[in-house]
């Protein structure tokens, strides 16, 4: 297991304090703020520890202050609802005493029924797209300063770009964005671990999705990026340390907020989560 992936897994195994509290830490790794993915996956471990024998099927968040990585994050479940069929939760994580995040998440009995779902979009495979270690080596440098930045750091999820030369360029294109995603490591096989590394990894290329089509990057240090809120459905088994597509677009952009979308297929083509999300993308006058 690479050190990244440990890390990951460590920052997810929150400190439960009381019943319903937990306690979760940030990396240490020089951010201003909390990365919103990893709120969204230690609140969902949150939940998750209240909760037996049933799998999440939903969640529903909205960001509500930036995060301060210097201080621990206070997650507070509410056992909302224990049903024959569906279980609710919400969590609320904490800091300074004030709520910077809220989350909501129902759980569902196995059922049998119904089963159709759209097909995987035709892109390469992440065997035919350049490695982690080809981009470092053969793109890297004609890269922004803060997209190589953002490549060089060691990191629990690998990315694969289908349109990696977007970020190459300032020319607008379609906005619609298919990367390859998997855990740079083995994961425990726990079904919880890999639903709350995905909800981790959801938030990692969404937003920039929003951007596409004005040839920008979230990236840019012009560019005033937060996620809002967030939305992801899961609807079959899979594994996250195995490749998984996610494909992107983005239906709108208007009021400086960014509308995303993402459908994350496994490798054989099955459906096995959606995603959605508004964000701030507000240009910086001042250095635009």
């Amino acid at each position: 297991m690479s050190s990244a992936v440990a890390d990951l897994l460590a920052i997810l195994d929150l400190e439960q304090l009381e019943i319903n509290l937990f306690r979760g830490r940030s990396p240490q790794v020089g951010w201003q703020r909390v990365f919103g993915g990893q709120v969204i996956g230690q609140a969902l471990v949150a939940a998750c520890r209240t909760v037996d024998g049933r799998e999440p099927h939903s969640l529903h968040a909205y960001f509500l202050l930036g995060g301060d990585p210097k201080v621990p994050i206070i997650y507070e479940v509410d056992r909302i609802r224990d049903g024959r069929s569906f279980t609710t939760r919400r969590v609320i994580a904490i800091q300074h005493g004030q709520p910077i995040f809220s989350m909501s998440v129902s759980f569902h009995l196995k059922e049998e029924g119904y089963d159709h779902a759209f097909a995987m979009p035709q892109v390469p495979g992440p065997e035919a797209l350049p490695s982690e270690a080809e981009i470092k080596a053969n793109v890297m440098p004609m890269m922004p300063d803060p997209v190589r930045a953002y490549y060089e750091r060691e990191r629990p999820i690998e990315l694969r770009p289908v349109e990696y030369r977007r970020y190459l360029s300032r020319e607008p294109m379609e906005p619609k964005f298919n990367v390859w995603i998997r855990t740079t490591g083995r994961l425990p096989d726990d079904p919880a671990i890999h639903q709350c590394v995905l909800a981790y990894a959801s938030d990692m290329t969404l937003l920039d999705s929003a951007l596409i089509a004005h040839g920008r990057t979230v990236f840019e240090r012009s560019i005033q990026a937060a996620s809002l809120d967030h939305a992801l459905w899961f609807h079959r088994p899979f594994r996250a340390d195995e490749w998984l597509l996610y494909a992107q677009d983005s239906p709108s952009t208007s009021g400086a907020r960014g509308f995303s979308r993402g459908l994350i297929f496994a490798q054989d083509g099955t459906l096995v989560a959606s995603v959605a999300q508004e964000g701030l993308i507000r240009p910086r006058a001042d250095l635009a």
